[in-house]
């Protein structure tokens, strides 16, 4: 018998029918998901027949939020409110069961770990909108939520005790090395005859889906949305023009009032363009993706960063609807290079895995690992993190989650709780001598990364002298060496992977 998932009632939402009028107003918290209950027509194809949106409205703020049709004949308008106050919304529909009807939201201040979507921070960071710091330490498990129900519950647990704040993840299955498995259903319904009718969404995915968008929200961690992406055996990668555009809209109706959303337009863009290699599928050009981005830019009521993934040939992350650069690529030295030709945030989500599989991608050994991490840290980016390791049956945390077994994950905590404890989005990297990198806020702090044995000489700012700490990247210790005076500070590096740490005595 096929494996069936049934969605249980879950309040992942505040929830409401229209109100009669003179009721009180529903409150919901700021950057809360808001949701809007229509009964609708349910003949036809509601999906593609039937349009709703609602404008809402606090004063001279307006946003237009679109709806969505969620099978069995009902209809769902999600709204975030991005300030406090009293909201009110009017529907629009080509259906006279949805159209004009309206109501009133009180949005009320955040609490607990509800700090609103994340956004862009003086230019090369990240910040949550209300202000709070964050720093992205991301990882990849690209079909975690296309897996059994147990194995998925045991990838939010690992996640709940790792440093990982981001989840880069597909909405489409994945067909790739240790990858072989169907879901139990798919963001299509498919027919008797095994095809997929791309003109019918099938909800019970889309909830379920949601659903773990939200477990992701509950342990503050962001999900990096993949919408599109190669390795495909379905035909999703290879949609037309118009069902691939009434997908992306449906995403953006389904999923932008959770706050913790960004938009990836896909894993590996480039190898979805023709002429296509063995294994990968796509019938896309740079200018489809482009109106991607475009229509996530206008239509994304709750303007969530949008980036791409390539794997060959980078996209030119300087266009103006890209927030942050989505990097691939093994040679971490180069972020300096990146930031200061996009001047944008530059993620590195993939610098290669820790692992022990054949291929070059996915082989790096801990140690490895570590030291892409901390040099593209030092290089003034965030480096993101997967991995590898064999599995009798298959079950890699890169693609399907489960258990982290590698040895890298608690000193990628250890590198999160030292860039934390710094003004790291006021530090300028730099590369002062071939062997070693320096990131700094001059007078304050200065953070020296030496990849191979060898001297170090700075210039200290300020009146003041330094504390000076040697850390150790794999022990996670630290240990105090002599302070440091203003002005010339030399040093030599006994090995490779050398972290010093000045700060001033201020």
């Amino acid at each position: 018998m096929k494996a069936m998932r049934i969605i249980l009632p879950l309040v992942l939402l505040a929830s409401v029918t229209v109100r009669a009028p003179g009721a009180s107003a529903p409150a919901v918290e700021q950057w809360e998901a808001y949701e809007i209950t229509l009964p609708g027509p349910s003949e036809g194809n509601p999906f593609t027949d039937v349009t709703l949106s609602a404008d809402f409205t606090s004063g001279s703020a307006e946003l237009s939020v679109p709806g969505f049709y969620d099978g069995n004949g009902t209809y769902r308008i999600r709204f975030a409110p991005p300030s406090q106050g009293h909201w009110t919304y009017v529907t629009h529909s080509n259906s006279p069961q949805l159209d004009g009807k309206s109501g009133e939201v009180m949005a009320v201040a955040p609490s607990g770990e509800n700090h609103g979507p994340v956004r862009v921070h003086e230019t090369f960071h990240f910040i949550y909108a209300d202000g709070t710091p964050y720093y992205p330490i991301g990882t990849t498990c690209y079909v975690w939520t296309h897996q059994p129900d147990d194995l998925e519950e045991q990838t939010l647990k690992t996640l709940a005790g790792s440093p990982f704040n981001k989840v880069r993840m597909c909405i489409f299955p994945k067909s790739f090395a240790y990858n072989a498995n169907d879901p139990v259903n798919y963001p299509f319904v498919r027919g008797a005859d095994g095809k997929f009718d791309f003109t019918h969404f099938d909800p019970v995915n889309w909830q379920h889906f949601e659903r773990r968008v939200a477990d992701l929200r509950k342990l503050g961690i962001q999900a990096d949305i993949i919408l599109f992406h190669p390795y495909d055996r379905w035909g999703f990668a290879e949609m037309d023009k118009a069902a691939d555009d009434r997908y992306l809209r449906y995403a953006i109706a389904r999923l932008s009032a959770y706050r913790n959303v960004w938009w990836s337009l896909a894993n590996e863009y480039d190898f979805m363009i023709p002429p296509l290699r063995k294994g990968q599928h796509g019938n896309k050009s740079v200018q489809d993706f482009d109106r991607f981005f475009s229509i996530l830019q206008k239509e994304d009521p709750f303007n969530h960063l949008r980036s791409i993934h390539y794997a060959a040939k980078m996209y030119d992350y300087a266009k103006p609807w890209v927030t942050h650069a989505s990097i691939q690529n093994r040679d971490l030295t180069q972020v300096i290079g990146w930031r200061a030709k996009f001047q944008k945030p530059v993620v590195v989500d993939e610098c290669r895995y820790e692992g022990n599989i054949p291929q070059s991608w996915g082989n790096l050994k801990a140690p490895d690992m570590l030291h892409q991490f901390w040099v593209g840290t030092i290089c003034g980016g965030y480096v993101g993190h997967g991995e590898t390791l064999k599995d009798p049956n298959d079950i890699l945390w890169w693609s399907k989650g489960g258990v982290l077994h590698g040895q890298s994950p608690p000193r990628i905590a250890f590198l999160k709780k030292t860039m934390e404890a710094l003004p790291y989005d006021q530090m300028t990297p730099s590369r002062p001598a071939a062997n070693f990198f320096v990131l700094s806020k001059p007078g304050s702090v200065y953070l020296v990364y030496a990849i191979k044995p060898g001297p170090i000489e700075l210039t200290l700012a300020g009146p003041h002298s330094y504390r000076v700490d040697a850390l150790d990247t794999w022990t996670m210790t630290a240990d105090s060496l002599p302070k440091a005076n203003p002005g010339q500070f030399i040093f030599t590096a006994a090995r490779a992977d050398f972290l010093l740490r000045l700060q001033a005595d201020n």
